[in-house]
């Protein structure tokens, strides 16, 4: 079982930036990855990483704005979100899985979850 904590949301004016981050429990090889959900909107993808770190996926709508990383020795993954705009604002959840996250996705499961974090820009 892997618990994920997110941490690092926040209020933050559009043009600003934030980091956040996930640390889990435990020590398996999960790629990692984060999802949004808008009020009245459906949960989506933002980014995914692989184990190593070599691998980097991005929606269109955050390239060149947000960056994923992970520290394997302390369980961590980072979001840095740079460049915020007001359509960013959202619940952001962090999730696990064996499987590479975009693949997860595709295929309607995400093994594991954490409970979100609130982003909010304002204009």
């Amino acid at each position: 079982q892997v618990q994920l904590v997110e941490s690092g949301g926040g209020l933050v004016q559009a043009g600003g930036s934030l980091r956040l981050s996930c640390a889990a429990s435990g020590r398996s090889r999960y790629a990692m990855g984060w999802f949004r959900q808008a009020s009245g909107k459906e949960r989506e993808f933002v980014t995914g990483i692989s184990w190593s770190g070599s691998n980097t996926y991005y929606a269109d709508s955050v390239k060149g704005r947000f960056t994923i990383s992970r520290d394997n020795a302390r369980n961590t993954v980072y979001l840095q979100m740079n460049s915020l705009k007001p359509e960013d604002t959202a619940v952001y959840y962090c999730a696990a899985d064996q499987l590479p996250i975009t693949t997860a996705q595709t295929m309607g499961r995400i093994d594991y979850w954490g409970k979100g974090t609130l982003v909010t820009v304002s204009s």
